[in-house]
């Protein structure tokens, strides 16, 4: 993406800061219906979203590391959110649709669509060793989403009331420098009471072994080992608030077709 292709986005996005048990339909949304969420894993903390007619990409990244294995995300899509630039993480480039992007805190208007970016802690030193992270949040084909990106700071009493109840929970558990470890995961797992969690952000084979400092998904899982796990041969489900428990939490796990 050109130099001036992401200022005149940044632009736009300051200006648009200014403005301010499982239930009995669970099995029903592995059909792929027109109305329904799609969620694709594309690996790391990188997902696509589409439906409501808008595709939201959220996290693509660089090939390097604990992502070295895995095939670039250059998907096609209206909107990039990105919650931090770092080596890794943020790429932005060869992306040929000219999508629209946002990776500050702030409220945004995309396509009709109310976009939250909350401003987190990227490390566990107050932001001073890896500085800002952003939380996604916003409603997509009658979901509230919530994609907490690479964050390892907690969250605080006025995010938490800020955040509320999230239908889809996107959630680090890999531990590391940058993220939340399963222990602190399972805690703002608990925090925010989501009705759906994604875990993501954990070691797989496209790892870099000698590079790649987080721990596998089973350490999470095996915390919250009282949760529902589905884990399922995809690497993307359609969701509908139908699908999702009244009361408690799901754990959903992808597959990452190599």
């Amino acid at each position: 993406m050109k130099r001036r292709q992401l200022m005149r986005y940044a632009q736009t996005s300051l200006l648009a800061a200014l403005a301010t048990g499982l239930p009995s339909g669970w099995q029903s949304y592995q059909a792929q219906t027109s109305d329904a969420l799609s969620v694709q894993w594309l690996g790391h903390t990188c997902f696509l979203f589409a439906g409501g007619g808008l595709k939201v990409l959220v996290n693509p990244f660089r090939q390097i590391g604990c992502t070295a294995g895995y095939r670039a995300p250059n998907v096609a899509t209206d909107l990039i959110l990105i919650s931090s630039r770092l080596l890794d993480e943020g790429a932005i480039d060869g992306f040929s649709n000219n999508p629209g992007l946002l990776y500050e805190p702030g409220v945004f208007q995309f396509n009709g669509i109310r976009i939250e970016g909350i401003r987190t802690e990227k490390d566990r030193e107050g932001g001073r060793r890896f500085g800002m992270n952003v939380a996604w949040m916003w409603k997509q084909a009658g979901l509230k989403i919530l994609h907490l990106g690479g964050i390892a700071g907690q969250i605080g009493i006025e995010q938490q009331i800020l955040l509320g109840r999230p239908d889809l929970l996107l959630i680090p558990v890999g531990g590391g420098p940058k993220a939340y470890t399963p222990e602190e995961a399972k805690k703002t797992v608990e925090l925010l009471k989501p009705k759906m969690v994604i875990p993501t952000h954990y070691k797989t084979q496209a790892a870099d072994a000698a590079t790649c400092d987080l721990v596998s998904l089973d350490e999470f899982l095996a915390l919250m080992s009282g949760t529902p796990v589905r884990q399922i041969d995809r690497d993307t489900i359609a969701l509908k608030p139908a699908d999702l428990p009244d009361t408690g939490s799901v754990i959903e796990v992808l597959s990452y077709k190599f």
